[in-house]
């Protein structure tokens, strides 16, 4: 099993940054490839970034390419995503997720296996 955290949500204002953690703890060895999904108010959830545990290769959504960085700090057991110029469309519920399979991309909620609570990130406008 797989534990995750996230933290570092909050109100920011549209054209600011935010940068969320995911601390990831259990059987970390099980891990292949991290990700950052998003579900705004009464969307479903859609997935925003994702890295490669061990390589660190990345995939971004078109919405936020450009703007938000994945990373990660395998010392630390944590992955982080860097939010620049914010916008309303941003705001969302944020879920760390973790998969135990190698996977191609790893762009739909189906590929991951564990979840964390989420964090709440509002831009206001």
């Amino acid at each position: 099993q797989v534990q995750l955290a996230e933290s570092g949500g909050g109100l920011v204002q549209a054209g600011g940054s935010l940068r969320l953690s995911c601390a990831a703890s259990g059987r970390i060895s099980s891990i292949y490839r991290m990700a950052w999904f998003r579900q705004a108010p009464g969307k479903e959830r859609e997935f925003v970034a994702t890295i490669a545990w061990s390589g660190g290769s990345t995939f971004y959504a078109d919405s936020v390419k450009g703007r938000f960085t994945i990373s990660k700090d395998n010392a630390k057991n944590t992955v982080y995503v860097q939010m620049n110029s914010l916008k309303s469309e941003d705001t969302a519920v944020y879920y760390c997720a973790a998969a135990s399979r190698r996977l191609r991309v790893g762009e739909y909620i189906q590929d991951y296996d564990y979840w964390g609570p989420g964090t709440q990130v509002t831009v206001s406008s």
